[in-house]
């Protein structure tokens, strides 16, 4: 693997980072274009053909009016939504895990492995959080120097020595050097946006089927072909939105590249000055990774290893194309290769 320096890695997820900021409303955008132009096309016609079908027409002028109407207000929105998320994530991850900080008084062994890495690679010290749980796992977050975080689990510090702590620490304080963990963070509330807007739209198309359906048998039958045109209306923008958010999904997954792990790894052995101890200890973290009752794909992207359990069959393959995490053996073999 081609070495690459610390400075060149901020660089690029810093540049990732933007990139992410400036495609993301792009997207956004074009779907509400796409949005505002079925509903153009299928409400208006300019008469019937031979067979007595309507003749349906886009009206883009129409449709350009009214985007440029309304998209100061889409952009708004997901400026605001984005703003608060991002500036909240810390306490929406602490909610979301049931994680609590802890000082030198409370863990010293956690502490004084964490003070020691971070004074060896000339680092601010992090904060460190604890959570409650005996499956293995070990994260950062956080998006600058007062929000950085390393989280470990108490299952993982029971199972792993000093060294192989260590190494996982080290592990998780490259992600924080590398600035990973703001490209992380900034994509997972990207996607959170999307995924939002996915649900509302799939209520609305369940709703419309429930109650629009049944409505639909007592009405004329001009009436019902109405009905049956804003149905598939509604689904045309259903699948748009899907196809949409799932290419918006593997955009960010292949931003969030997997040689950020390995890279982590090459840091976290380096800090501990023990590759052989950090892979070892993901080997001991590969057999229970995760968080009991956290089963959210957003936040199993920040764990040092993802529980492939998240997802079964058909979409546990779609995922492991496009995971932000490289297989744990292949990353015990190049460790065990230092």
């Amino acid at each position: 693997m081609k070495y690459v320096g610390l400075q060149t890695q901020i660089q690029r997820n810093n540049t990732y980072s933007v990139l992410l900021l400036l495609s993301f409303p792009a997207i956004l955008l074009g779907m509400t274009w796409v949005f505002l132009a079925v509903i153009n096309y299928f409400s208006n016609t300019s008469g019937y053909d031979d067979r007595g079908y309507s003749v349906n027409y886009l009206d883009s002028d129409a449709v350009n009016e009214q985007f440029l109407s309304i998209m100061p207000w889409v952009v708004g929105v997901v400026a605001v939504w984005f703003v608060i998320a991002y500036f909240s994530n810390v306490k929406m991850i602490q909610q979301a895990t049931g994680a609590h900080e802890v000082t030198r008084r409370e863990n010293p062994r956690l502490y004084n492995i964490v003070e020691n890495l971070t004074m060896t690679c000339g680092m601010s010290m992090p904060k460190i959080n604890i959570i409650n749980d005996p499956q293995l796992n070990a994260f950062a977050s956080g998006i600058d120097e007062k929000s950085y975080t390393v989280t470990v689990t108490t299952g993982l510090l029971d199972l792993l020595n000093d060294d192989e702590l260590a190494g996982v620490i080290g592990h998780e304080l490259t992600h924080i050097r590398n600035r990973d963990t703001r490209l992380l963070i900034t994509s997972i509330i990207f996607v959170g946006i999307v995924s939002t807007l996915m649900a509302l739209i799939a209520r609305a198309l369940y709703y419309t089927f429930i109650y629009g359906g049944s409505g639909s048998r007592r009405r004329s039958s001009s009436n019902g072909k109405n009905n049956g045109m804003g149905i598939v209306v509604v689904l045309l923008i259903g699948l748009v939105c899907a196809a949409l958010a799932y290419l918006f999904t593997l955009i960010t997954r292949f931003a969030i590249s997997r040689k950020r792990e390995f890279m982590a790894d090459a840091g976290g052995a380096e800090m501990c000055g023990n590759p052989l101890a950090l892979a070892s200890a993901l080997r001991k973290i590969s057999n229970d990774p995760g968080l009991g009752g956290v089963g959210r794909e957003d936040i199993a992207q920040m764990y040092i290893v993802h529980p492939q359990s998240l997802t079964k069959g058909f979409l546990n393959a779609i995922n492991s194309m496009f995971s932000t995490h490289p297989s744990t053996q292949r990353r015990i073999e190049i460790l065990e290769q230092f």
